[in-house]
């Protein structure tokens, strides 16, 4: 079922069909490999945000999207996950965020499923429902599989479950390395996550723009 936004002013000068659909955000933590694909293909994302100084920030910043330093100080027993969650989601809310889009994001926010439920999409090394979890390329090299891959899928409260949207695989070498066989994983992922967050935009959003959840009030 297409979600439909709410009707927007527009000046005369500017037509519809060249306003995106959805507002993009893009999580990330780290170096910003994938978000740097996403973007050189032509994604627009309307921000960038991280839990911790990164290089997506920086990489979003020589873009000119907007970012959101949502930083987590804490990392043992004491994180409280669902403050965070509540802080990531007033960011989003705050861009009018329509669409989020995990991108090696390092802290697992299963609340934000609930704020935007079926509007977040994430990027697994593994041909889900195989090899779950933050060591994929390592536990399929350990299982000895001829081949594994990446999954887009859409996210859910649960860890690297829910909908599969695309799902290409890559062949394991008998030599490969953990760090070997990421890397052709990541070639594959670098071109299939953007094609799939065109697609899933494509048959999710109708044409207008200002789609972003609601807060109930």
């Amino acid at each position: 079922m297409r979600r439909r936004g709410s009707a927007v002013r527009t000046s005369p000068a500017t037509s519809i069909r060249t306003v995106p659909p959805a507002r993009i955000a893009v999580l990330a933590s780290g170096s910003g490999t994938l978000l740097h694909a996403i973007v050189d293909d032509g994604v627009p994302v309307a921000l960038v945000a991280a839990d911790r100084p990164c290089r997506a920030l920086e990489i979003a910043a020589e873009r000119d999207i907007p970012t959101e330093l949502v930083e987590r100080t804490e990392w043992g027993t004491s994180f409280d996950r669902a403050a965070y969650t509540e802080r990531l989601v007033k960011a989003l809310r705050g861009h009018a965020i329509d669409l989020v889009v995990m991108a090696g994001f390092g802290t697992v926010v299963p609340g934000l499923t609930d704020a935007y439920p079926g509007l977040v999409l994430n990027s697994h090394p593994a041909l889900l429902p195989a090899f779950k979890g933050w060591h994929a390329v390592r536990d399929a090299l350990a299982a000895g599989v001829k081949v594994t891959g990446t999954t887009i899928h859409v996210a859910t409260s649960e860890v690297d479950d829910g909908p599969i949207l695309a799902q290409e695989p890559v062949p394991v070498l008998p030599d490969d390395t953990e760090d070997t066989l990421h890397e052709r994983i990541k070639q594959v992922e670098w071109r299939l996550y953007p094609a799939t967050i065109r697609r899933f935009v494509a048959d999710t959003f109708d044409d207008a723009p200002g789609l972003h959840p609601q807060e109930d009030t």
